[in-house]
């Protein structure tokens, strides 16, 4: 088996199936791969670790994060990222799983909280990590990077900014650049997607209603972004121009795959997000009902003794 290279990015010699899609792949720039690797392990130990302080951790946050980082390997560290070099509907497929699928699915983890609950406390050294975490998040940069102004022009940014200029062709060309983007559209879905969910403390959130309008503003943008690339009638990017002679593969009916694949992924993800803002919502609603209640039982009471003591001094003094 013959292995191409393009511009010192491994590319697989075969054209892509189903069943090679997500054979293992990794090589000396799979750096987001490792990176999903070690968040598995670095998680798993710490459930482990907060579990034998007696705490609990909810599964479902364990899974989600176990499932955000299969799917960040499974895009990263597979031949799958060898055929999103010269195919745009792969690297397509690979973007909005990178920027949508694997930010919700960490973030719904809340990696942070865990951390939080498990790295140790104090002055010394031990408690240092814990220390800049708390620094890091409370620090007027992570104001202004979770803040609406800064995360949706960033998150549209990456769409229209990226491939409707040189930048796309520039960054492909060589292994830092591309390891750079495909970290910068999951940098970005994190930082959109973050206090939208706000599961973990986040230095900035919005009240539930503001937190919607936050996730359905960019939506339109992306779907015309998708229609924008599905209807163009030359190529977008040189990048695909020529993919590996053998596959009969035509660039132009692959960059219109490429535009259907942007333009239908938007809403599961949206409607998934959207649920979860719902359901808090509607929980915090029925909190502070339950709050109200206890507090008028309370002053309730309160009044009605009062009230009953009045009546005992006005009848002394009669």
């Amino acid at each position: 088996m013959d292995h191409g290279h393009h511009s010192g990015m491994w590319v697989p010699a075969e054209p892509p199936t189903w069943g090679r899609m997500f054979l293992p792949h990794l090589d000396g720039w799979s750096w987001l791969a490792v990176l999903s690797l070690l968040g598995l392990v670095g998680y798993l130990v710490a459930v482990v670790l907060l579990r034998r302080t007696g705490v609990a951790w909810p599964w479902w946050r364990t899974a989600s994060w176990v499932a955000g980082c299969a799917a960040l390997f499974a895009v990263t560290g597979t031949w799958l990222n060898g055929y999103g070099m010269v195919l745009f509907s792969v690297h397509m497929a690979q973007h909005m799983v990178l920027s949508m699928v694997v930010p919700i699915l960490l973030l719904v983890g809340a990696p942070v909280t865990l951390a939080l609950r498990t790295l140790p406390r104090g002055k010394r050294l031990a408690g240092v990590p814990r220390a800049l975490l708390l620094d890091a998040l409370h620090s007027r940069v992570a104001r202004v990077l979770s803040h609406p102004a800064f995360t949706l022009p960033l998150f549209l940014a990456s769409l229209y900014a990226v491939y409707f200029t040189p930048l796309f062709d520039a960054l492909m060309a060589n292994p830092v650049g591309h390891q750079f983007m495909l970290a910068h559209f999951t940098v970005t879905g994190l930082l959109f997607f973050g206090p939208i969910l706000a599961q973990d403390p986040w230095p900035r959130t919005a009240g539930h209603g503001g937190r919607i309008v936050e996730l359905l503003l960019p939506m339109p943008f992306h779907a015309f972004f998708g229609v924008a690339i599905l209807m163009a009638g030359s190529l977008v990017v040189e990048t695909f121009a020529d993919p590996p002679a053998g596959w009969g593969v035509d660039p132009l009916s692959d960059q219109q795959t490429a535009g259907s694949i942007a333009w239908s992924f938007g809403e599961i993800p949206t409607v998934f997000v959207l649920a979860v803002v719902l359901f808090a919502w509607m929980g915090s609603e029925q909190r502070k009902a339950r709050r109200l209640d206890r507090v008028a039982e309370r002053t309730q009471d309160a009044e009605l003794a009062a009230y009953n003591e009045r009546l005992k001094s006005l009848a002394e003094r009669g």
